[in-house]
């Protein structure tokens, strides 16, 4: 850890992130921002459980050709002494730099609802223990944007997505919306809008079906009204007239008749 802090010292970074171990090392570096990603915050439980001990097989390769290495059970010791170090600061301050991501399909470390007790900003994405360029430019790319756009005090356009344009008459994603989501999320702050109703069941479908389909950018940005011309924000793309604040994008209109037609126009606008 005096390494690590040494390092901070000297590069003063703007974000860390810390992926399985190094996610757990990363989360006591207080007063950074820091997004740990399936982070191991029980590591010496961990290795034992999935029988690390003993002769192990570095995954990168290493400057001085050496392959493996051995763990011991001194190592093993040293790993849970450290862990024990873990959510020593999760003040309100603290509350604000840290994210943690977790992957659904991890079945190497599973520390969400530990990491939960002690944060709010926890966060499943679609992935496993190791990441792949899918899971980070889905998944760790877009909070690593609304870091920034905090840190920067950056407020970028506001486009309201209503649910009745991401969804076919099968349940499954519309043509090119996925596609769409990922291109406006480069420049504009997505907000999923869905109908208030009285069934809770409601409720609980929309949000899995964003789990599912849109994942991580849905995260905190899911919002149920039966009033959308009070929504306050730039664009509304929606399959209804709706007379309110933001310009409305009319879905399945002559002019907009898919999401094909939609990528073009915000393409045209370059993030306005």
């Amino acid at each position: 850890m005096a390494l690590l802090y040494k390092i901070c010292e000297t590069e003063k970074p703007d974000l860390i992130i810390g992926t399985s171990m190094g996610g757990m090392y990363a989360e006591m570096l207080h007063g950074y921002d820091r997004i740990l990603v399936n982070p191991a915050m029980q590591m010496g439980d961990t290795m034992k459980e999935h029988g690390m001990i003993g002769a192990q097989h570095f995954q990168n390769p290493r400057q001085d050709g050496v392959q493996d290495f051995i763990v011991t059970k001194a190592l093993v010791k040293e790993y849970k002494d450290i862990t024990e170090k873990c959510f020593a600061d999760t003040s309100d301050a603290e509350q604000q730099h840290v994210w943690g991501l977790f992957g659904d399909e991890d079945t190497t470390v599973n520390t969400y609802d530990l990491f939960r007790n002690h944060y709010q900003q926890a966060v499943r994405f679609h992935g496993e223990h190791r990441m792949n360029d899918g899971s980070f430019m889905h998944s760790v790319v877009p909070v690593i944007r609304w870091v920034n756009d905090k840190q920067e005090g950056r407020e970028r356009p506001i486009v309201y997505i209503s649910t009745n344009t991401l969804i076919d008459q099968y349940g499954k994603p519309r043509s090119s919306s996925q596609k769409a989501i990922r291109q406006l999320l480069e420049t504009y702050q997505l907000y999923f809008v869905a109908p208030a109703t009285v069934d809770a069941k409601d409720y609980a479908d929309v949000n899995a079906w964003l789990y599912e389909y849109i994942n991580v950018p849905a995260y905190g940005h899911t919002i149920f009204t039966n009033q959308k011309q009070l929504l306050y924000g730039d664009y509304l793309i929606d399959t209804h007239k709706v007379d309110g604040m933001a310009t409305l994008i009319e879905f399945g209109s002559d002019t907009f008749k898919t999401w094909d037609d939609v990528i073009p126009y915000f393409e045209r606008l370059g993030g306005q």
